[in-house]
């Protein structure tokens, strides 16, 4: 049950942020990013500050605009976006085989809509991992409506120094929320960590693919604008996922860009040339609305001054994803299912 109106998303622009103070942060944000002079370096060196800045900013407009599950999916003819998305975490439970009563990981869980989905469709109990104040506050809010809030929490910290013992989780997963770390072996190393022996880490992640350039000047900019738009310090390559993975110690079991051969483009939904009535606020029509709305909206002073910048970053990324995915260079559906092996020797 999402935030559905114009009210409940100006009052949750900023997030936790101090309403006089947006436009500060929004500016500051903006300055790690390569279109306002910003550099990989400072980013990776920076990723809390510029990640919570991001989730903070962005995640009324996320639920407005998206609803409680903020990731693509791809997606058979004739299915509408959220069976999509919905499907598109049940498959990542089946990956995983969960089982009744499991303690599962959501690493970089947003405010929870996978997690309460993979907990409701596999009976499991599942920690939602988020270093940012205010998606925490929103999914515990919304885990009490779904009357989830028994079996499902929320901690706090950061995904490279994870507050949990060793092998303490059934499974992990990440929905498109690793692409945020600094490094990705890091990153991965502390999934290992904290997972089991002999259990399963499953991931979809945002990474370039092998067709893009880094010397082609247009493929920079389709990056760059993906980068600033979704809080990203840089975007890697699928190899050096695979390669980070079997680094921190897993076993690849499978993997395989999920975008390829999609009947329906996941980045269909925010494609200008689409229109659909049942993901209205993605199309251009209702994004034109919504801009302005969010404009009338600051003008009045119901949302926080910033607020339009906000939403011309996000309409930036939503350029540079549409064009990414029909490029054919980057995706945000990179599927792997890796082990942790029983022992070190096995």
């Amino acid at each position: 049950m999402s935030k559905a109106g114009a009210l409940d998303l100006a009052s949750g622009l900023g997030g936790k942020i101090d309403k006089n103070e947006v436009l500060s942060a929004v500016e500051k944000y903006e300055k790690y990013h390569v279109c306002y002079g910003g550099d990989e370096t400072e980013r990776k060196a920076n990723y809390t500050d510029m990640v919570n800045k991001y989730y903070d900013l962005v995640t009324s407009f996320y639920e407005f605009g998206w609803g409680e599950s903020f990731h693509f999916a791809p997606r058979w003819n004739g299915e509408s976006l959220r069976e999509s998305i919905k499907r598109h975490e049940h498959f990542l439970a089946l990956q995983l085989n969960l089982k009744p009563g499991q303690k599962v990981l959501d690493v970089g869980c947003g405010i929870g809509g996978p997690l309460r989905e993979i907990a409701r469709f596999s009976s499991t109990s599942v920690t939602g991992l988020n270093n940012n104040e205010y998606q925490i506050s929103r999914g515990k809010e919304l885990n009490r409506i779904a009357k989830v809030d028994k079996t499902c929490d929320f901690v706090k910290a950061d995904f490279m120094k994870m507050p949990f013992p060793d092998n303490s989780f059934d499974a992990v997963y990440a929905i498109e929320a690793t692409c945020h770390a600094p490094d990705a072996y890091g990153c991965y190393k502390e999934i290992y960590r904290v997972l089991k022996p002999g259990q399963h880490f499953a991931a979809y992640e945002w990474c370039m693919a092998d067709a893009y350039d880094p010397n082609n000047q247009e493929h920079q900019k389709i990056k760059a604008e993906i980068e600033i738009g979704d809080g990203l310090p840089d975007i890697r390559l699928t190899g050096k996922c695979l390669e980070a993975l079997k680094q921190a110690g897993f076993e690849v079991v499978w993997e395989k860009d999920l975008a390829v051969n999609s009947p329906v483009p996941w980045y269909l939904p925010l494609d200008k040339s689409h229109f659909s009535l049942s993901s209205f606020r993605l199309t251009a029509i209702g994004r034109f609305i919504t801009k302005n709305m969010v404009k009338a909206l600051e003008f009045v002073r119901l949302a926080p001054k910033g607020s339009q910048r906000v939403q011309d970053f996000l309409e930036k990324a939503a350029e540079g994803l549409v064009e990414g995915g029909k490029r054919e260079i980057f995706t945000p559906m990179y599927f792997f299912l890796a082990r942790k092996p029983l022992s070190a020797s096995e």
